[in-house]
């Protein structure tokens, strides 16, 4: 439950614009002024992902910690495990400000950063310099003036993969243009086998977007296969705004939060259906029920990121405790036991 120091801190941010409250949220957390839990377990709740030790499911999504800089407080914030970044090869600004958008009628967000980050010589040495504990992964991203963007994903990786516990491939972002193209088979193969050839023994995951069809996740489901990818994350913000009704809809970018949910789950539950790669849900979790429902899906792990602008950093323990208890309700000893169980309730 959220406190009521936690709920006015919210309210305060929420009145300025959404970008500058996301830096004085992290200004916030470097500096010590935000409760933290601690990391959160059980029997029920502990689980491995592509040979990867989780003391629980639940994950931040890449976004909130761009340039790794809160690594400490966020380990200790409850999750299961982080992924920070993106990170290109080089810095670049992003897109133009006003660039993210509260919804707050539909309890979303449209962004349209364009992948603005400090750069992997910059975010690497603060990777190198984390402390053991939970594992710790780093979304790789392409620079927008790059002649060749997916070599600049190898790149990415080359020079971090001594220093995460696995890393993910991106290219399912709306915000850069064209960069969705490399997720049709034969551009996503060759992406994938430089990337392969240069992570060593760092596990590869790979984050697909929303708005594809039943035949495009089928190609996507063998070409990841084919490559040895050793997870999937189902999936980024979307550019559809069905349903959603705040007046802020019609701005461009990847929308995400409560209106993702259902698109993105099924998205998961065909992939469930399709390959055997272990599948990390991701797109409007902001309750225990909805993050239950994304692993019954077919989900071995889910993560969040929207949820947190509404709800705060107290809704992972809260999230995490009604997770227990569902799985404990429903008999399961164990949350890898709940995989999957209701897939075809979305397909």
């Amino acid at each position: 439950m959220s406190s009521t120091i936690e709920r006015l801190g919210l309210a305060a941010l929420r009145r300025l614009d959404p970008e500058t409250a996301h830096a004085l949220a992290l200004r916030g957390l470097r500096a010590g002024l935000v409760p933290l839990p601690g990391v959160m377990t059980s029997d029920r709740l502990r689980s491995t992902l592509a040979g990867l030790d989780l003391p629980n499911p639940l994950g931040l999504a890449a976004g909130f910690d761009k340039n790794a800089e809160v690594i400490g407080p966020l380990s200790r914030a409850g999750f299961g495990f982080l992924e920070v970044g993106a990170a290109t090869p080089l810095p670049q600004p992003g897109n133009p400000r006003p660039r993210l958008f509260r919804l707050a009628a539909d309890a979303a967000v449209i962004n349209r950063f364009g992948f603005n980050n400090q750069g992997m010589e910059a975010i690497t040495p603060r990777l190198a310099a984390r402390r053991p504990g939970i594992p710790v992964g780093l979304n790789l991203g392409a620079n927008k003036t790059s002649p060749d963007r997916a070599a600049d994903f190898a790149t990415v990786m080359a020079h971090v993969r001594d220093h995460v516990d696995f890393a993910t491939v991106n290219v399912s972002s709306p915000n850069t243009e064209k960069l969705r193209d490399l997720q049709g088979p034969a551009a996503l193969a060759a992406l994938l086998d430089g990337v392969m050839q240069v992570r060593g023994t760092t596990p590869v995951f790979l984050k697909i977007a929303p708005d594809l069809t039943d035949s495009e996740i089928a190609d996507i489901a063998t070409v990841a296969r084919d490559a040895r990818v050793d997870a999937i994350i189902a999936t980024n913000t979307t550019l559809v705004r069905d349903g959603v009704h705040d007046p802020q809809r019609d701005q461009a970018g990847g929308l995400s939060g409560q209106p993702l949910f259902d698109r993105s789950t099924r998205v998961l539950a065909r992939l469930a259906g399709l390959t055997d790669i272990p599948l990390i849900g991701v797109g409007g979790v902001g309750s225990a029920d909805q993050a239950y429902a994304k692993i019954r899906a077919g989900a071995s792990a889910v993560q969040l990121y929207t949820a947190l602008v509404y709800g705060g950093l107290s809704l992972v323990a809260d999230i995490l405790q009604g997770l227990d208890a569902l799985l404990a309700r429903d008999g399961f000893s164990n949350v890898a036991e709940a995989v999957g169980t209701h897939r075809n309730d979305w397909t």
